[in-house]
């Protein structure tokens, strides 16, 4: 009995960084987007290509909405925490938009938020409750969900971003920003982690304390896009040098 119960505390118990329940879903992810991009880039014609997509991006968002009903109807349901508002959820919702018209302002600016913003998460992992709850397979899925759409999005339909596209993300970042700042204002929350760290372990642990960290993060944010965008324009150079 004694048994039964320590490991139903291991299973339950905070996502460290690093741990097996932490590194297993990276590994799956992993394989997984490289089996599914290059079938669809080889098997699928366009239609089927397009369609597998939104599919996978229909089923992101379905797994946010039915975390969001399932908690309601626990009945402790918090405005003030749980709204899908934080960048990752909010992309969770919106990503069907995206799959479904492909316009390449929605992929420009959702390339920098999902490598830059999910990675994040990826790598140092919020989750109160770990396997098997919902949370934990609600935040693996979420998080590594897209980034297989945004990378599908760039090998299969070969979208690629400019130079510009870091401004514009970092644009409809500051207007994300803002309307975080009043949403937090009037539910007393902290989405975005604006008035507070999260609990876990994050890289804004290397930042200071409050507002510091807000300051160092918005310091960094044009050269981490740059970062990202490097490859693109590594690759569109080779392309020119030939």
């Amino acid at each position: 009995m004694s048994f039964i119960i320590y490991n139903a505390i291991f299973l339950f118990k905070r996502v460290a960084i690093g741990s097996f329940q932490h590194i297993v879903p990276i590994v799956l992810a992993i394989l997984f987007a490289i089996v599914f991009i290059r079938f669809a880039k080889h098997r699928l014609c366009e239609t089927q290509q397009k369609k597998a997509l939104h599919i996978l991006a229909c089923f992101i968002s379905f797994i946010v909405i039915l975390f969001h009903v399932h908690k309601m109807s626990l009945g402790n349901y918090n405005f003030s925490t749980d709204l899908p508002l934080y960048l990752c959820s909010l992309m969770g919702l919106l990503i069907p938009v995206f799959s479904y018209y492909r316009r390449f302002l929605m992929y420009e600016i959702l390339l920098f938020w999902i490598i830059g913003g999910t990675l994040q998460a990826v790598f140092t992992p919020d989750i109160a409750i770990g396997f098997p709850s919902f949370d934990y397979f609600r935040y693996w899925v979420v998080h590594l969900g897209l980034l297989v759409v945004i990378f599908y999005a760039t090998f299969v339909f070969n979208m690629r971003p400019k130079f510009k596209s870091i401004f514009k993300s970092v644009g409809g970042l500051l207007v994300y920003v803002l309307i975080m700042v009043i949403i937090n204002k009037l539910l007393d929350a902290n989405y975005f982690y604006l008035n507070k760290k999260p609990q876990s372990a994050s890289l804004l642990d290397y930042f200071g304390e409050w507002p510091w960290y807000i300051i160092v993060v918005q310091l960094i944010v044009i050269p981490l896009f740059l970062l990202i965008y490097l490859p693109f324009y590594l690759e569109e150079k080779r392309k020119v040098n030939k």
